[in-house]
């Protein structure tokens, strides 16, 4: 993800079935920070160039407080703590609980396809430490769709317990959770985005002005944005620049996700791997699908989206065509298939017979594009 001043196509934010318009190019001044943290990159955006410093404050500070709420690679993080707890209730904050609120309603509108109970199956298939120290694969190494193609025996990794979102007892009153013992909670499918969110919301309230916070590719605004919107190129990988490619879009509000399985990929027991898993095998997911864009009300509801997608593979259009997100897939041989109100580029393929489930996914009326993906699901 590259949020970029020029601005080509305003997406999904047009009635169902039209193109918007081409935005003519702008050179409106922001004020900008770019820097790394949780093994990723982060960038801030402003309206008003003004508030860089206090914004850029504001964001670090949540991004820290979440980071020592939610991460699985702190010992000393709250939820490596109720992980080690395992079997017995513990109080947390209220910054954990809201995650775990987040993560469990993420499991429970996709029927599990997102389930935060997948500690256990990340660490068997080799994920057991920062994203830094893992053995990267060659560049020009197979997918794991590919090695599953070209090695129909080669044996899958599975986790002894391999997901039960069900099984975790959080009682959001009295903010206590209870991990069933030999399960791992992982909320890796959900704070990233997660934390977009509240790291606009925060940039924005310190900066008295519209804010953009991306944190890898999951970007969040909060507060009037500008003229135009606000300008991203949708690519494989959000380190790349917008010369990638891609597709440049616009957002004005909300955000707008990007889950793949082409970027954070790495080697364990010679086989490839990657960090979406689907819970019905507890091994990395093997999809239809490479990467999945969607945009909605907020940041996480569009990364629920997108990581539940990706699971669900040739089933997922369809899927997304009912919630009425605005999304764009692209598949394992590169050809891009747009849902809903996400604007054509030159690379659009309808939706075809195959893969999908439902013969009316690319006929299905669109909701407006910034309902949350609760107004649909529950």
């Amino acid at each position: 993800m590259d949020p970029d001043r020029t601005a080509t196509t305003t997406p999904g934010f047009s009635p169902a079935g039209k193109t918007p318009p081409v935005v003519p190019p702008t050179r409106e001044r922001f004020g900008e920070a770019r820097w790394e943290t949780w093994s990723t990159s982060v960038v801030l955006r402003l309206t008003d160039p003004r508030g860089l410093g206090a914004a850029r404050v504001a964001v670090e500070r949540e991004l820290d407080g979440i980071d020592r709420a939610c991460s699985r690679f702190r010992s000393d993080s709250e939820i490596a703590r109720a992980n080690a707890s395992a079997g017995r209730a513990v109080r947390v904050s209220p910054l954990l609980a809201e995650a775990l609120t987040l993560a469990l309603r993420a499991a429970r509108l996709t029927d599990g396809a997102v389930d935060p109970t997948v500690g256990s199956a990340l660490m068997l298939a080799g994920y057991d430490r920062d994203w830094r120290l893992l053995e990267r694969p060659p560049t020009d190494s197979p997918s794991e769709d590919s090695f599953a193609h070209e090695h129909p025996s080669a044996p899958t990794i599975m986790a002894r317990a391999v997901c039960g979102w069900r099984s975790v007892m959080f009682d959001s009153t009295a903010r206590t959770v209870r991990v069933p013992t030999g399960f791992t909670v992982d909320l890796g499918a959900t704070a990233k985005a997660w934390a977009a969110d509240r790291a606009a919301q925060a940039a924005a309230q310190a900066a008295d002005c519209g804010a953009l916070v991306a944190v890898g590719g999951d970007v969040a605004t909060n507060g009037p944005g500008p003229a135009h919107g606000w300008a991203v190129h949708v690519t494989d990988d959000h380190r790349s620049d917008h010369h990638a490619p891609g597709q440049t879009v616009t957002i004005r509000s909300g955000g707008l996700a990007t889950s793949s399985t082409a970027v954070r990929r790495w080697r364990h027991e010679g086989r490839p791997m990657h960090h979406i898993i689907d819970p019905a095998t507890g091994a990395p997911a093997r999809g239809t699908w490479r990467t999945v864009s969607v945009a909605a009300a907020s940041c996480a509801d569009a990364n629920i989206a997108t990581t539940a997608a990706l699971i669900r593979a040739g089933a997922a259009p369809a899927w997304l065509a009912r919630l009425g997100v605005p999304a764009r897939l692209v598949s394992h041989t590169g050809r891009v298939y747009t849902i809903g109100a996400w604007p054509a580029d030159e690379q659009r393929t309808q939706i075809p017979s195959t893969p999908r489930s439902d013969s009316r996914a690319a006929d299905s009326p669109q909701p407006h594009p910034t309902r949350t993906l609760a107004s649909h699901l529950t």
